[in-house]
Formats: structure tokens, sequence, C-alpha cells
């Protein structure tokens, strides 16, 4: 069983590490269009393997996809940064021509493969491969509210003093700064959150976790990438050993919480089929509020790729 990363930068390689960490599958491959980078770092990972007792393969490839044939699982991390002096539209254009051939190859070599997008702006990117690869909705999913729960859980997990561990939490929307963390669907070993934390200290929380790039951004000077790689790991995982687990994940939603075509965080049940179930909350007046806000900022997003689309047909 194959899993492959393309994209062996920060994110990339942390997932194939990750995941070969796990030993859940024969082999991880690594692939990246820079000259030997992905063979140096998959070298460098499979040299862990004595180390760290794994006996997954890893291996990279410079651009030869040929390498990911038969994949179960693709994770794609390619694209670029935002730069200074870089319009979101300049983003778009560019990532999405990455994200789109990257998508065509990848259904070439694994046409049945599952794939995870993490390269942003992440809704409008899972979107884009959607288009390009003709696939089944169910099997075209982005990564970014394992991620965002991840940060909202850990950030509670400091303020209580506990394990992160008996955190569990869900969080809706676009990946931004207008996701929608949900106190109200929040436990703490099965004691909800509001009766733990004072609600100006959630509130705090809250808009911390919104911000949780950004301020990983202001510290490094660039994109965090051991909790994003280790997140995409996590729903890699549970698709290959078929986990049913309940994830927040970018999905195509038509008529779910009121909203057709449309990629945003909802909670799924993720399992070897890919999302096999949207589940579908009962939210509050406030709650459907920030959820609206936060697809009207995603369909934004989404409408510049469309006109991009237009342009080029």
């Amino acid at each position: 069983m194959k899993v492959s990363v393309i994209g062996a930068g920060n994110v990339g390689a942390t997932c194939a590490d990750v995941l070969a960490q796990k030993d859940i599958v024969n082999e991880v491959v690594l692939l990246d269009i820079k000259e030997n980078f992905a063979e140096g770092k998959a070298l460098d990972i499979w040299e862990c393997a004595p180390v760290n007792l794994y006996d997954t393969r890893v291996t990279g490839s410079t651009n030869d996809y040929s390498k990911t044939a038969n994949s179960e699982v693709v994770v794609i991390t390619s694209g670029l940064p935002r730069k200074p002096g870089m319009s979101r539209d300049d983003l778009i254009s560019t990532n999405a021509g990455i994200v789109k051939s990257v998508t065509e190859n990848v259904i070439k070599y694994s046409p049945n493969a599952k794939i995870i997008i993490v390269s942003n702006p992440l809704d409008v990117m899972t979107y884009c491969a959607y288009l390009t690869a003709k696939k089944p909705a169910n099997e075209v999913f982005g990564m970014a509210g394992v991620l965002d729960t991840a940060r909202y859980r850990a950030f509670l997990a400091s303020e209580l003093n506990c394990s992160p561990k008996d955190i569990q939490a869900l969080l809706l929307g676009g990946h931004g700064d207008t996701m929608v963390p949900l106190p109200r669907y929040t436990t703490v070993a099965g004691i909800p959150v509001t009766e733990l934390v004072a609600k100006d200290k959630l509130d705090a929380i809250i808009e911390r976790t919104k911000k949780g790039g950004g301020e990983i951004v202001n510290l490094l000077g660039t994109s965090a990438w051991y909790a994003p790689g280790a997140s995409a790991a996590q729903m890699v995982e549970a698709i290959i050993r078929d986990q049913k687990r309940i994830f927040p994940v970018c999905a195509w939603l038509q008529g779910e919480y009121g909203m057709n075509n449309i990629y945003l965080g909802v909670p799924v049940v993720l399992g070897k089929k890919g999302i096999e179930k949207i589940i579908e909350l009962k939210l509050n007046a406030e709650e459907k509020a920030l959820l609206e806000e936060s697809a009207g900022h995603v369909r934004e997003v989404m409408a510049v790729l469309d006109k991009l689309n237009s342009q080029s047909a």
C-alpha cells in the first residue's frame, strides 16, 4: 500500500516523516519539482527507520509522477506562499495553476486515490482540485479543520493545565480568520468547556485560534509545518486504516447546512472511501450567522478562481 506526498517542503516532508513513523503503509513517495530535493528528504527520513523502528520505505522523486502510481491516498502541499506586493488574486492564480497541474498528474497515475489538499488558500485550492480531478467529491477534500482544532485544543490545554488528549472540539467554516470554533461542542473529558474556562478567556483563546497561523508566521517569518504536516498524516491514517474518524474537513456541500456548491469546513466521518458522511450539527442563530459569514468569504475567493477559469477557457 502506497501514499504519495506532492511537495517536499516543510509541510510535505513533515507529513511524510509522520506517516513513515506510523508504519501503516509499505511506501511513502515524496515528490518535488526541485532537483534532488525530495530524494534528499526521503533518504533522510528512511535513515531514521533503524532508530525509530519502522519498515515503511520512503522514496523521493524529482517530478516523476510514475513513481506515485497506484497510490491509495495523495496529499498535495504544493504551492507558493504569499509574498510582499502579491495580491490574494495573484496568489490564487499562481497556486491554482500549480494545483491543477499536480492534480492532473496525480489522476493520471492514481485515478482511484483519495486526494487531500493542504495548499493555500485552502478552500479554493480544494475546489480547484475537485474541478480538475473530475472525481466524486467525497474523494477530494481539504485539510484545515484538523489543524485548527489542534491549535484550539492545545491553547485550551495550556489554559487548563491539562492533557490535550482529554479535549474534544469542533469548528466549522473556512480556513482563516472567519473560521467558527464551537465552544458549545467543546468538552474536556466530557465536561463542557464553558464550565471550566471563563467566557473572556475562552473568547481570547478562540481569537488566538483564528489567527494561529499568523502567530507562527510572526514568530518564524514563515508558515507552520509540524502541526499541519501531522494533521494531514492523521487524515491519511484514518483513510488507510478505515478508522471512521470524525474530523472537521473541508468538504463539498450539496444542501448540508443550507449551502450548495461550496467547499467549507464541516465535521465528517473519514474512512477508506474518503468522506463517508457529512455530519450536520444543530446550530443556534449566532453559530449560523458566523458560518454564513465564513461561507461568504469563501465564495468570494471561489469566484476569483471561477473568473480566472472563464478567462482561460
